[in-house]
């Protein structure tokens, strides 16, 4: 079987999670440092090109200050993802408020502090304006949902049942309504599918929002100054998997600008992304050990991770490379289920996985976890969340989020029930 490369020694691993304890999460500061650079020079054919980092992929405010020291923004689905980018040291000019079901409270914090509005719902028009004096941010976009004119995938959906975006035909009503309304500079986003490593798709979304732009400047009389192609770039999680080359993706998009925009006479767009996954995904670990092996009627490695440190492999059947220290090199000669200690059956890294023989206290790694693995976890069965590291390039590590403790996890908990009055 192919297998993949650590960006830490072995022995060194071994060291370390000897020191600190498993499980927890480990991040390659410089394989991510180095990827970020790479996809921000692939693009720098746009002026202003940015990349909203999604938040919701590794919020950890030490990661989004890394990403901001590089030119990154972020892209923020909630209000403490908002608070986490202001703490990074972001400006609002450079963070993306997704809106998606957004209740009066969170609209007027973003409101307030200036970060771009990015509206997922015509609904929300009547609530910008209520909570905001009858007028538009002067900057303002809309999510577009394509429905039958495009397909998603397992993670999104197909955007027919999508609960994300506007509509082709409510589209132009927005644009209208919130020119207005006072804004003046708009932007236009989508997203559509995630985790997609057919390159032609991320064209063929360029190519549909490039269209709109048309549209909606002619229908509208609306100038669409930015488009974001939104994330859904996806990473290689099967060892025999490629990438999509960001060089090769940009040069394809750049044609098409050529082509749609500029042979056209539009004015000038800046193009943007909201990637997270793509970002930091194949440079997180999850590091755990090996409790027991059980014989039954199948064979389960027992680890002590569970899927409160990540969730994928139970929510999506997603694959997650798994590695046994030290054992690289020997034959996949077993198979096992991986699993965690939850009450649950589906709580499995893996099922029916070869790998080599494990033994009780081997130690255990996970691949491809800087994305949606420490920021999806929970606390059933009060497993208590574990600590993120990030692994410097000079070879040592930093503590970036300690681990929960029992205070932690009782700390909303009122020992004593006070009474609460309604009349």
């Amino acid at each position: 079987m192919a297998e993949k490369k650590l960006f830490i020694e072995d022995k060194m691993l071994k060291m370390f999670a000897g020191k600190v304890g498993t499980p927890f999460h480990l991040y390659d500061e410089r394989g991510i440092e180095e990827n970020a650079k790479n996809f921000l020079d692939a693009f720098s054919w746009s002026e202003g090109f940015v990349n909203y980092f999604a938040v919701k992929a590794l919020p950890n405010v030490n990661i989004v200050r890394l990403l901001s020291s590089l030119g990154f923004g972020a892209d923020c689905s909630s209000l403490p993802e908002l608070k986490t980018a202001l703490k990074a040291g972001l400006p609002p000019e450079k963070i993306m408020y997704t809106s998606n079901d957004t209740p009066d409270e969170e609209f007027r914090e973003v409101l307030e502090t200036g970060a771009i509005l990015n509206l997922d719902d015509m609904t929300h028009i009547e609530d910008i304006l209520r909570l905001n004096d009858g007028k538009f941010p002067e900057v303002i976009s809309f999510r577009y949902n394509p429905g039958p004119g495009r397909t998603g995938n397992v993670i999104i959906g197909n955007p027919v049942e999508a609960k994300y975006g506007v509509t082709y035909e409510q589209l132009f009503d927005c644009y209208r309504i919130a020119k207005e309304k006072g804004a003046r500079k708009f932007m236009l986003h989508t997203m559509v599918a995630s985790n997609e490593l057919e390159e032609d798709y991320i064209v063929e979304t360029a190519r549909m929002l490039f269209s709109l732009v048309g549209e909606i400047k002619e229908k509208c009389g609306v100038r669409i100054s930015q488009v974001d192609l939104g994330g859904g770039i996806g990473i290689p999680y099967r060892p025999e998997e490629d990438g999509i080359d960001f060089f090769h993706l940009s040069s394809r998009i750049k044609e098409l600008y050529v082509q749609m925009i500029e042979e056209k006479g539009l004015p000038p767009l800046r193009i943007s992304f909201e990637c997270g996954r793509a970002i930091t995904g194949p440079y997180g670990i999850l590091v755990s050990k090996v409790r027991h092996v059980a014989r039954k009627y199948k064979t389960f490695v027992g680890l002590d991770a569970s899927m409160a440190d990540l969730m994928r492999p139970a929510l999506y059947g997603a694959y997650h490379h798994i590695a046994i220290l030290g054992k690289e090199d020997m034959e996949c000669s077993e198979v096992y289920d991986v699993t965690g200690s939850l009450c649950e059956n589906n709580d499995k890294f893996a099922i029916d996985r070869r790998l080599p023989p494990v033994e009780k206290g081997d130690i255990v790694v996970i691949f491809d976890t800087g994305a949606h693995g420490h920021s999806m976890g929970f606390n059933y069965n009060a497993k208590l969340r574990s600590a993120e590291y990030l692994y410097k390039g000079d070879g040592s590590f930093v503590k970036i989020r300690r681990k929960e403790t029992y205070e932690d996890y009782i700390a909303t908990e009122l020992d004593v029930p006070e009474e609460v009055a309604i009349l």
